[in-house]
């Protein structure tokens, strides 16, 4: 009241609620922020558009950008997820980038309930929906199953796009006197209220907010994105706005504050697909395959033709002022005249984070008195057989991952996805990665881990990380040991992403993330995804996690595991979530990064693989499945340390490599001018069937063979997909 000097009307409220809430305004989240480097030479566009963009070389950038759609796929798994896709893929073609991507980092709940198994049923099928028809391939991510995401799962989507650099869009007006155009599909009220809706707690009420989730239309979509591109490169906009969450308020109103300039608008020309639609609808409704675009002064009627043979919604609805407000009018009345500044300058808070003693004491915990158990082979295929560790491809086998015909690592493959840049001989890398588990006993060394795996991953496939985008996913911030999580990680990310030289260039805030159920607050484990896109100078020069025909020599880059602490064996043997996360030296981590890409550039090795959950075993057993051949290893290894953390034990910075047998000296002597820590495992040969590890210090000895491991691989998910 104190900023305009009366009392708002209704829809005035409805505004500044939608703009205001966590979803559109990052109130708590915000604050944090400036603790993320965003800058770099490699960096084309930051924080602050629609997506970040980095540049490749010879021209080239990439668009990139990771959103979250929890909310809506907990109460409509099929549209939550296909609309999830649909605006991400908006954000990136509103950049003047083509999307060539998309990776989906997913995390559902007990994976035996019939609420999780119809969740992920259909969260594939939205995303294979949409992805398949609009011909954009889905190419990699994960999917994590824990009791915390039972009611709250999370649906993380990242997309990329490729442009040239003289084609970067921005989201901006322009200047006074501009037009506002509307393109795409009619407005609806399906998706109204969605911000507000995701800027809450869900609850056993929730199946009440379906209307909030919106409802796609990927052929649309393909047309928009046709159409917008054209319209770019034909050089006839000056401005370009995803209308995403709130809908027409919020794209306008965020163009126009960049602009530092006002608009006038008149509802009552927003194209409609549903009688009687009121302005408060009109504003707000979130229908998808919309976007605003402003044209280049005097070339109006191209914009208009341009778009009218794409056979797409194309009216003028506004004009672009210089009275720096937000009006409206309605049947010729104004509706609404709010400050710009007012509707994007929503209050920040912030608060005090208090660490939770229950986590604490967790992360405490003596692990001396843990069990051995007496057989570790049995181990190995049960964590084979854990629906987080274990095969995806009965998810990824129901999305089109070769259109566009840019893929050359396919998901499942290696640890990140490979695309090659048509027109170059260059490869770009994605990946996307978190271990809830590490963030929610050390929400700072375990967020920190989220950016070094990724590095690591992406050097697994021979890329260059280039930087990152987030999707901070995180329970109410209210609660002071929810905000210490949030607090704790953004700084683990802004140090690691520091060190590895990956600016943070844009993401999502994704909070509320949590159920209540009878009284009784569930929130979800701190879960802050990393979405990393890195560059092969040479797409033919890469690197996959299967063992090759041949003799080959294995190496273990960086040091063994000395701990069980926070592991998914020690989850899974034992039921216990607890001990320290294993330290993270992000020096050693860029040595590791160095020395893996030094090897595979140099022809010493085209297998690599990092060691994630579940620690040495469950890598070395993954490869051999990979390639299906067997491998025999040896850990020279001080007795003192247990046998089930050197199996097990999930230590950051560790690449498994495999060198053809014969250039061992070449690969140990770079890894010595590089000063990467490894260690000689032992080797692969065709004729083994299975995986052999012996511990001679520890008189332990492993030995399952192949088909056993993979039949515990794959199964899980293909029958919990039925």
């Amino acid at each position: 009241m104190s900023r305009i000097g009366r009392e708002p009307n209704a829809l005035e409220a409805a505004i500044v609620g939608a703009m205001w809430s966590e979803h559109c305004g990052y109130k708590n989240s915000r604050p944090l922020f400036s603790a993320f480097p965003t800058t770099g030479p490699q960096v084309l566009q930051g924080p602050g558009e629609n997506a970040g963009v980095v540049d490749i070389g010879d021209g080239w950038g990439v668009a990139f950008k990771m959103e979250s759609h929890n909310h809506p796929s907990a109460v409509e798994p099929v549209q939550g997820a296909a609309t999830g896709v649909g605006g991400i893929l908006r954000d990136i073609f509103a950049m003047g980038a083509r999307p060539f991507a998309v990776l989906d980092s997913l995390r559902f709940g007990n994976p035996d309930s019939p609420r999780t198994r119809f969740l992920l049923n259909g969260v594939v099928e939205g995303i294979a929906h949409y992805g398949n028809a609009i011909g954009v391939p889905t190419v990699g991510g994960e999917v994590t199953f824990h009791p915390s995401y039972q009611e709250n799962p999370l649906v993380n989507v990242m997309a990329l796009g490729l442009l040239r650099h003289e084609d970067l869009a921005k989201g901006t007006m322009g200047e006074v006197g501009n037009q506002i155009v509307y393109v795409g599909s009619k407005t609806g009220r399906d998706g109204l209220g969605g911000a507000v809706f995701a800027s809450a707690d869900l609850s056993d009420a929730s199946q009440a907010d379906r209307p909030a989730v919106q409802v796609g239309d990927p052929f649309m979509e393909k047309l928009l994105l046709e159409a917008t591109l054209e319209a770019i490169q034909a050089g006839v906009v000056a401005g370009v706005q995803d209308m995403g969450a709130a809908g027409l308020v919020s794209s306008t109103c965020e163009m126009a504050y960049r602009a530092e300039l006002g608009i006038t608008m008149d509802l009552n020309k927003v194209p409609t697909r549903e009688s009687g639609m009121v302005p408060m609808e009109l504003c707000l409704s979130e229908s998808q395959e919309r976007m605003i675009l402003v044209p280049v002064p005097g070339r109006e009627q191209e914009l208009h033709d341009l778009l009218a043979k794409w056979e797409l919604d194309v009216v003028t609805i506004g004009e672009v002022e210089a009275h720096n407000n937000y009006r409206l009018t309605w049947n010729g009345e104004v509706v609404c005249d709010l400050p710009v500044a007012l509707l994007n300058e929503a209050p920040k808070y912030t608060r005090e984070g208090v660490e939770s003693p229950e986590i604490a004491a967790a992360r405490e915990r003596d692990l001396s008195g843990v069990a051995l158990p007496g057989d570790l082979g049995a181990v190995l295929t049960d964590l084979l057989a854990h629906p987080t560790i274990a095969s995806k491809r009965a998810i990824f086998q129901r999305f089109d991952h070769q259109v566009m015909t840019n893929t050359v690592v396919v998901p499942g493959a290696a640890d990140a996805a490979v695309l090659r840049v048509k027109g170059s001989g260059m490869g770009v890398a994605a990946t996307s990665d978190c271990n809830p588990r590490f963030v929610q006993l050390d929400p700072y060394t375990g967020a920190a881990a989220a950016v070094a795996e990724a590095a690591r991953n992406l050097a697994c496939v021979g890329a260059t990380p280039l930087a990152i985008t987030d999707n901070l996913n995180f329970g109410n911030p209210h609660r002071p040991e929810v905000y210490f999580q949030l607090q704790q990680a953004v700084q683990g990310i802004a140090d690691a992403c520091r060190a590895l030289n990956t600016p943070v260039t844009g993401g999502n805030v994704s909070l509320y993330n949590q159920y209540v159920e009878e009284g009784r607050t569930v929130a979800i484990h701190p879960t802050p995804t990393i979405g990393m896109v890195g560059v092969l100078p040479d797409v033919t020069v890469r690197a996959t996690m299967d063992l090759k025909p041949g003799a080959h020599t294995l190496y273990l880059l960086g040091a063994h595991a000395d701990s069980v602490g926070a592991s998914q064996y020690l989850e899974t043997v034992h039921g216990l979530e607890a001990g320290r996360v294993p330290a993270l030296d992000l020096g050693l981590e860029q040595r590791v990064i160095d020395g893996t890409l030094a090897l595979i550039r140099s022809g010493l090795t085209t297998t690599a693989h990092d060691c994630a959950e579940g620690g040495l075993a469950v890598a070395l057993a993954e490869m051999a499945i990979a390639g299906g051949r067997g491998l025999k290893v040896s850990l020279d290894a001080p007795a003192d340390v247990r046998a089930d953390a050197l199996l097990f034990g999930e230590a950051h910075s560790r690449v498994v490599v495999a060198v053809p047998v014969g250039r061992e000296g070449e690969a140990e002597t770079r890894l010595g001018e590089l000063n990467v820590p490894f260690a000689l495992l032992g080797d692969s040969r065709d004729e083994l069937e299975g995986v052999t590890i012996a511990l001679p210090a520890h008189n332990v000895h492993l030995s399952v063979n192949l088909e056993t491991l993979k039949a515990a691989f794959e199964s899980p998910l293909t029958e919990i997909l039925g």
